[in-house]
């Protein structure tokens, strides 16, 4: 929390005098909103405690049930503030921000100081016994620091500093070198929240989930034959199956997000978004959900598995990959405009899938598992798949976007149907993801 505090003040201070300020009667009250977030951020971190004992402990319904209502609140609040006041400007989505935030740590606090000394907590033998025991204390007979577990933080702490170059480095790169105007960045911001959703909503839920799992069934550093061999069975199946679903949701995504990219900017913005870069962008973020889908899990088991010598080492990979990442974002940005970011992104997330596989083979490798068979679909998928990318591809060019809405239907139509034989061949397919998915 005091870290959080300090690099608040300090980025706020570069966002409100060093950085490009927008025209105030453009954007009004540009330097609320900026101190409001920063101050979203110290109030997010105040229940950061809670949520990673809910997440050590598996309080699924907890965090589902906090997230959601933070973000239906969140939502209610701002689109009344939208229609009653639109003068305020940033002043609704800084308040927004702050319910958001305030809400969620508020269902974790509530929650914890009902739970703790409850029979059920005392009937699970929970580890903390009063709310006080989550808050900072000195411990008697114990050094002031733990130096084993402060390295590993430290390690942990360089690992996300990096990922989150990785992760959002075209946003730094958009602030700080002015490479799009504020208008090409609004309609980039569209795209990318547009194309963001599955990830947010499939892909995240899981990879968390998962992460906890493997880190639970399996041992931290240890080798294939040190583990438990039940629980190497069962953590190969479950990462197995995990790949093969993710993999075809992603290509589910791609194949038909190619084709219905232009017609779903236009539904949702009309030509303002439709008759620009918007298409492309969202067709190229259809290919980079694929590559989010799949390192999302196989970063999850490496993740799960590292001990702290192969964090370090994986930092000092990430710490070259990151520099890589921001030179090419610069580069294809100059070149092909917005578009860059995403290739950009799409190789980034290539070479750190190509790691994480390389890690999962060489743990499975003196096994009889091969959990990397997940991420290989059965070919009668693949020609569905190509066949409906062709299909799709025609029908946009024959009858979207700007031919009438009869021509729209005949369109979505053809997606349809496309879209149900893929399902078919995969029910028909895939039988033991299908068993896996509703059982799990």
């Amino acid at each position: 929390v005091p870290l959080g505090v300090f690099w608040s003040l300090v980025l706020g201070l570069v966002w409100l005098h060093l950085l490009e300020v927008p025209d105030p009667s453009v954007v009004p009250h540009y330097q609320a909103g900026v101190v409001a977030f920063g101050l979203s951020a110290i109030v997010e971190l105040l229940g950061e405690p809670f949520w990673v004992l809910a997440q050590a402990h598996l309080f699924v319904r907890l965090k589902v049930i906090a997230e959601s209502l933070s973000v239906v609140s969140k939502c209610i609040f701002m689109v009344t503030l939208v229609i009653l006041y639109p003068h305020w400007g940033l002043y609704i989505f800084s308040l927004a921000q702050l319910l958001y935030v305030t809400v969620l740590v508020m269902c974790y606090v509530i929650y914890f100081v009902m739970f703790l000394g409850s029979p059920e907590a005392t009937k699970k033998s929970f580890p903390v016994a009063r709310v006080k025991g989550l808050l900072p204390s000195f411990v008697e007979d114990e050094t002031f620091v733990n130096w084993k577990e402060a390295r590993l933080t430290w390690s942990f702490f360089k690992q996300s500093f990096l990922k989150q170059i990785l992760t959002e480095g075209e946003r730094y790169v958009m602030t700080f070198l002015n490479v799009l105007n504020f208008g090409d960045q609004g309609v980039y911001d569209i795209v990318n929240n547009l194309g963001s959703l599955v990830a947010r909503f499939i892909f995240l839920p899981i990879e968390e989930s998962f992460y906890v799992f493997f880190a639970k069934v399996l041992e931290r550093g240890k080798t294939v034959k040190d583990q438990k061999q039940d629980d190497v069975a069962m953590a190969a199946n479950v990462l197995e199956l995990l790949l093969r679903l993710v993999l075809l949701i992603g290509l589910t995504i791609t194949v038909f997000g190619y084709a219905y990219s232009q017609l779903a900017l236009d539904i949702y913005g009309g030509s303002m978004l439709s008759a620009g870069t918007g298409p492309d962008l969202l067709r190229c973020y259809s290919l980079y959900v694929l590559f989010l889908a799949v390192n999302g899990v196989t970063e999850c088991f490496t993740f799960a598995l590292m001990c702290k010598e192969e964090v370090d080492r994986y930092n000092f990979v990430m710490l070259a990959l990151s520099f890589i990442f921001l030179c090419i974002s610069y580069f294809l940005t100059r070149w092909y405009g917005s578009v860059g970011f995403i290739l950009a992104n799409c190789f980034n997330m290539g070479i750190r899938i190509a790691h994480s596989t390389h890690y999962i083979h060489h743990f499975f490798r003196e096994s009889t598992h091969r959990p990397l068979r997940g991420l290989l679909p059965s070919p009668a998928l693949l020609l569905v798949y190509i066949l409906s990318a062709v299909v799709t591809a025609f029908s946009e060019v024959l009858f979207c976007c700007d031919k009438g809405w009869m021509a729209r239907l005949i369109h979505i139509s053809t997606g349809a149907l496309c879209l149900a034989a893929t399902l078919v061949t995969m029910f028909c397919s895939e039988t033991k993801l299908i068993h896996f998915v509703r059982s799990q």
